[in-house]
């Protein structure tokens, strides 16, 4: 069967000096899910690593670099789907874990779906997954948003860099200009299927918000005709279903690329929020639409020498 890989490094207007690190940085986790792929390794191997390479970029909003929430903290979703099995892992809410992806390969493989916040970090730590620090989590270029959002609204206090007035959680929504989730979605050798979705949410988001990343059919989903990552505004991808409305449009009969544009035209019809997201089927077929700015991207199958990368 032929192999394929395609990740995503998020939808939104990304600036046009963060292009090439974007499509650098996609580039290179393709390349790592891919050699997964081409040593025999299963397609959740391969999704689980090339996320794992994207959380560990600080470019990107999940892991290492994700996005401040409005009280200061950094809180982390992320799901993963096997297509073969069905069997699903996801996080909510997860905070110093520096991979959560990982961590919802760790739940896949339990007897839960869908852990949150105190619980999935106790469930990490059962599962010998440590802590990290904060600041291996923070980059100078969140942080610095973060400060400059809570200064045009009046409410930054030095003395509190870490925790600031209640009324910045009522002004979460408004900060909508980037969707910064990323995901991977690969079919390997048997022609199984995986999909696995990381973020750091909405810069700002009120504490707790949860958008589509770790909802399995929203964010995210897997099964023996299709797997799908999403980047967007959560709530819409939620409500739609997305995820899952992309792969039933692929077991419908249409093609990898006409279900991905399929499912945004939805999107597009259907709520005022944008995004994307990225689809392979089980014949290695690839597909990705976006009606967001942008959509850093990239994807490998058979034939093809490196991944092409795009924002």
């Amino acid at each position: 069967m032929p192999i394929s890989i395609v990740v995503h490094g998020g939808a939104g207007d990304i600036a046009p000096d963060h292009h090439e690190i974007a499509r650098q940085g996609c580039q290179e986790a393709a390349l790592i899910g891919w050699r997964v792929l081409q040593d025999g390794g299963s397609a959740l191997d391969a999704v689980e690593a090339a996320v794992r390479a994207l959380e560990d970029n600080p470019a990107f909003n999940a892991g290492t670099g994700a996005c401040l929430s409005a009280e200061g903290n950094i809180e982390l979703d992320a799901g993963i789907m096997d297509g073969h099995t069905l069997n699903v892992g996801a996080v909510a809410g997860v905070e110093l874990i520096k991979n959560p992806i990982s961590l919802a390969r760790k739940v896949l493989t339990s007897p839960h779906v869908l852990l949150v916040g105190r619980g999935a970090e106790q469930f990490a730590s059962e599962n010998g997954i440590a802590q990290c620090a904060f600041d291996d989590l923070l980059t100078e270029r969140q942080y610095k948003r973060w400060k400059e959002y809570l200064a045009e609204q009046g409410l930054w206090r030095k003395d509190e860099p870490r925790f600031i007035r209640r009324e910045v959680a009522a002004l979460a929504a408004r900060e909508e200009e980037k969707h910064g989730t990323v995901g991977a979605v690969a079919v390997d050798h048997n022609g199984f299927l995986a999909a696995a979705t990381s973020t750091g949410g909405i810069l700002n988001k009120y504490p707790g918000r949860v958008g589509d990343s770790p909802l399995v059919g929203c964010g995210f989903y897997a099964d023996e005709q299709a797997a799908v990552s999403c980047t967007g505004l959560g709530e819409d991808f939620v409500r739609l279903l997305i995820a899952k409305r992309a792969a039933d449009f692929v077991g419908q009969g249409r093609s990898a690329r006409e279900a991905a544009e399929a499912a945004i035209a939805f999107l597009g019809a259907k709520a005022t929020g944008t995004g994307g997201l990225i689809l392979v089927d089980h014949l290695g077929g690839v597909g990705f639409a976006w009606n967001s700015k942008n959509m850093a991207h990239a994807y490998m199958s058979e034939g093809m020498e490196e991944p092409t990368a795009g924002v």
